[in-house]
């Protein structure tokens, strides 16, 4: 597996991986303002791909923020990917790349009470990088709960 920044023709792939995490997420796909986002990251060099061996993507990164707060805006990792380092993967290539100084680090991801909240994994991916839970954040596009997790990051 290679993590690179993503190009333009990453971009249908990216959507690809987005079609597989709708049903947690709400609508990304056929949202105008979803392909705005990803064109823009993707401009702007704050997008990440994880290329599997065979070449297909198996996840993506969407980076922002600005020193001393950072934030991943999406990241996504491919099902047959889940739980083979895909993941912390991306998320160490965005700290290396993105990140100058200490400030903290953060991500909005499922309410505890949200239904993908266990399913997804995403809670404890977030705890096992050292991330903490913090306030609650506003409802997703679906209505499910959403809560900041937050990563203090030492200088660096």
């Amino acid at each position: 597996m290679i993590v690179r920044p993503a190009l333009s023709s990453d971009v249908p792939g990216l959507l690809s991986l987005a079609a597989e995490v709708e049903h947690w997420f709400g609508p990304m796909v056929d949202e105008p303002g979803f392909h705005r986002a990803l064109d823009r990251h993707v401009r702007e060099e704050r997008a990440l791909v994880a290329v599997a061996d065979g070449g297909g993507l198996a996840g993506g990164l969407l980076f922002g923020g600005a020193p001393p707060v950072h934030h991943v805006h999406w990241i996504v990792v491919s099902e047959r990917a889940r739980g083979t380092g895909v993941g912390r993967a991306l998320m160490a290539e965005a700290v290396q790349r993105y990140v100058r100084g200490p400030g903290t680090l953060e991500v909005v991801t499922f309410g505890a009470d949200h239904p993908g909240a266990v399913t997804s994994g995403a809670r404890a991916f977030y705890s096992s990088l050292g991330f903490s839970p913090a306030e609650q954040a506003p409802a997703g596009p679906e209505g499910g709960s959403r809560q900041v997790y937050r990563k203090v990051l030492a200088a660096g």
